[in-house]
Protein backbone atom coordinates (compact mmCIF):
# COMPACT_ATOMS: atom_id res chain seq x y z
CA UNK A 1 0.00 0.00 0.00
CA UNK A 2 1.52 3.35 -0.82
CA UNK A 3 -0.62 5.62 0.71
CA UNK A 4 -4.28 6.54 1.76
CA UNK A 5 -3.67 5.99 5.22
CA UNK A 6 -6.16 7.26 7.68
CA UNK A 7 -4.67 10.37 9.64
CA UNK A 8 -1.90 11.17 6.83
CA UNK A 9 -1.87 13.86 4.55
CA UNK A 10 -4.23 12.62 1.11
CA UNK A 11 -2.45 12.57 -1.58
CA UNK A 12 -3.26 14.95 -4.21
CA UNK A 13 -4.18 14.32 -8.03
CA UNK A 14 -4.83 16.03 -11.27
CA UNK A 15 -6.55 14.56 -13.50
CA UNK A 16 -9.48 14.62 -16.38
CA UNK A 17 -12.84 15.18 -15.65
CA UNK A 18 -15.65 13.88 -16.85
CA UNK A 19 -16.39 16.82 -18.60
CA UNK A 20 -12.73 17.65 -19.85
CA UNK A 21 -12.09 20.07 -16.85
CA UNK A 22 -8.95 19.42 -14.49
CA UNK A 23 -9.97 17.71 -11.30
CA UNK A 24 -7.41 18.34 -8.07
CA UNK A 25 -8.00 17.02 -5.07
CA UNK A 26 -6.24 20.93 -3.65
CA UNK A 27 -9.09 22.97 -5.79
CA UNK A 28 -11.36 21.49 -2.69
CA UNK A 29 -8.99 22.62 0.02
CA UNK A 30 -10.77 23.77 2.92
CA UNK A 31 -13.46 21.44 1.95
CA UNK A 32 -14.01 18.18 3.35
CA UNK A 33 -14.20 15.86 -0.08
CA UNK A 34 -14.87 12.07 -0.31
CA UNK A 35 -12.63 10.42 -2.90
CA UNK A 36 -13.89 7.35 -4.01
CA UNK A 37 -12.44 4.38 -6.39
CA UNK A 38 -14.19 2.32 -8.46
CA UNK A 39 -13.55 -0.06 -10.87
CA UNK A 40 -15.39 0.27 -14.43
CA UNK A 41 -17.92 2.64 -15.41
CA UNK A 42 -21.11 1.27 -16.47
CA UNK A 43 -20.92 -2.50 -14.06
CA UNK A 44 -23.49 -3.46 -11.98
CA UNK A 45 -21.95 -3.14 -8.43
CA UNK A 46 -20.02 0.51 -9.88
CA UNK A 47 -23.03 1.58 -11.27
CA UNK A 48 -25.01 1.13 -8.13
CA UNK A 49 -22.22 3.03 -5.91
CA UNK A 50 -22.33 5.94 -8.49
CA UNK A 51 -26.13 5.84 -8.60
CA UNK A 52 -26.15 6.08 -4.65
CA UNK A 53 -23.59 8.52 -4.19
CA UNK A 54 -25.74 10.98 -6.45
CA UNK A 55 -28.68 9.95 -3.96
CA UNK A 56 -26.49 11.28 -1.38
CA UNK A 57 -25.37 14.28 -3.00
CA UNK A 58 -27.72 16.83 -1.46
CA UNK A 59 -27.42 15.41 2.03
CA UNK A 60 -23.62 15.10 1.81
CA UNK A 61 -23.71 18.38 0.73
CA UNK A 62 -25.48 19.78 4.07
CA UNK A 63 -22.53 18.56 5.91
CA UNK A 64 -19.90 20.58 3.83
CA UNK A 65 -18.72 17.06 1.34
CA UNK A 66 -18.49 16.78 -2.13
CA UNK A 67 -17.67 13.24 -4.13
CA UNK A 68 -15.22 12.70 -6.66
CA UNK A 69 -15.69 9.10 -8.40
CA UNK A 70 -12.13 7.73 -9.51
CA UNK A 71 -11.70 4.97 -12.32
CA UNK A 72 -8.82 4.35 -14.78
CA UNK A 73 -12.05 4.59 -17.49
CA UNK A 74 -11.79 7.49 -20.31
CA UNK A 75 -13.58 10.85 -19.99
CA UNK A 76 -15.46 9.67 -22.82
CA UNK A 77 -16.69 7.01 -21.19
CA UNK A 78 -17.55 9.01 -17.56
CA UNK A 79 -19.69 11.21 -20.09
CA UNK A 80 -21.66 8.13 -21.38
CA UNK A 81 -21.80 6.76 -17.81
CA UNK A 82 -23.18 10.00 -16.23
CA UNK A 83 -25.36 10.34 -18.75
CA UNK A 84 -27.16 7.25 -18.98
CA UNK A 85 -27.88 6.87 -15.47
CA UNK A 86 -27.92 10.49 -14.57
CA UNK A 87 -25.03 10.73 -12.10
CA UNK A 88 -24.86 14.17 -10.39
CA UNK A 89 -21.15 13.76 -9.03
CA UNK A 90 -17.97 14.29 -10.68
CA UNK A 91 -16.42 11.71 -12.09
CA UNK A 92 -12.43 11.69 -12.80
CA UNK A 93 -10.32 9.58 -15.14
CA UNK A 94 -6.81 7.77 -13.89
CA UNK A 95 -6.27 5.74 -16.79
CA UNK A 96 -2.29 6.05 -16.27
CA UNK A 97 -3.22 5.32 -12.46
CA UNK A 98 -1.59 7.69 -10.60
CA UNK A 99 -4.21 8.60 -8.04
CA UNK A 100 -5.08 4.77 -8.06
CA UNK A 101 -1.68 3.89 -7.03
CA UNK A 102 -0.93 7.11 -4.52
CA UNK A 103 -3.84 5.57 -2.95
CA UNK A 104 -3.03 2.37 -2.70
CA UNK A 105 -5.86 0.70 -4.19
CA UNK A 106 -4.01 -0.54 -7.74
CA UNK A 107 -3.82 -4.05 -6.03
CA UNK A 108 -3.50 -8.07 -7.22
CA UNK A 109 -6.93 -9.10 -7.30
CA UNK A 110 -7.99 -12.80 -8.70
CA UNK A 111 -11.05 -14.03 -10.68
CA UNK A 112 -11.65 -18.05 -11.47
CA UNK A 113 -7.89 -18.64 -10.66
CA UNK A 114 -6.97 -16.22 -12.53
CA UNK A 115 -4.31 -13.15 -11.23
CA UNK A 116 -4.29 -9.87 -12.75
CA UNK A 117 -4.36 -6.15 -11.40
CA UNK A 118 -7.14 -4.22 -10.69
CA UNK A 119 -8.91 -1.59 -8.75
CA UNK A 120 -9.49 -2.32 -5.20
CA UNK A 121 -12.94 -0.52 -4.66
CA UNK A 122 -12.55 1.82 -1.57
CA UNK A 123 -13.12 5.21 -0.30
CA UNK A 124 -11.59 7.73 1.26
CA UNK A 125 -13.15 10.61 3.45
CA UNK A 126 -10.58 13.53 3.13
CA UNK A 127 -11.53 15.90 6.27
CA UNK A 128 -10.84 20.31 5.38
CA UNK A 129 -7.57 20.02 6.48
CA UNK A 130 -6.55 18.04 3.78
CA UNK A 131 -5.74 14.57 5.70
CA UNK A 132 -7.84 11.51 5.45
CA UNK A 133 -10.41 11.09 8.74
CA UNK A 134 -11.67 7.79 7.26
CA UNK A 135 -10.79 4.73 5.10
CA UNK A 136 -12.70 1.68 3.75
CA UNK A 137 -11.30 -0.58 1.35
CA UNK A 138 -12.97 -3.44 -0.07
CA UNK A 139 -16.44 -2.10 -0.09
CA UNK A 140 -19.56 -3.63 -0.45
CA UNK A 141 -21.85 -1.38 -2.18
CA UNK A 142 -24.99 -1.80 -0.22
CA UNK A 143 -24.94 0.57 2.59
CA UNK A 144 -21.72 1.76 2.23
CA UNK A 145 -23.08 5.66 1.30
CA UNK A 146 -24.99 5.29 4.26
CA UNK A 147 -21.66 4.66 6.28
CA UNK A 148 -19.88 7.86 4.29
CA UNK A 149 -22.82 9.69 4.94
CA UNK A 150 -22.74 9.47 8.80
CA UNK A 151 -18.99 9.81 8.83
CA UNK A 152 -19.12 13.29 6.69
CA UNK A 153 -21.51 14.44 9.64
CA UNK A 154 -19.83 13.27 12.22
CA UNK A 155 -16.86 14.75 10.83
CA UNK A 156 -18.90 18.18 11.04
CA UNK A 157 -18.51 21.56 8.66
CA UNK A 158 -15.42 22.61 7.29
CA UNK A 159 -14.70 25.97 9.74
CA UNK A 160 -16.96 23.88 12.54
CA UNK A 161 -15.26 20.91 13.81
CA UNK A 162 -16.98 19.15 16.27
Amino acid sequence: MTGGVQGERAPDFDLVGDEGHRVKLSDFAGRNVVVYFYPKDDTSGCTREAVDFTGARESLAKAGTTVIGISPDSEASHCKFKEKHGLGIILAADPLHEAISAYGVWVEKSMYGRKYMGVERSTFLVGSDGRIAQVWRKVRVPGHVDEVLAAARALGLPGRRK
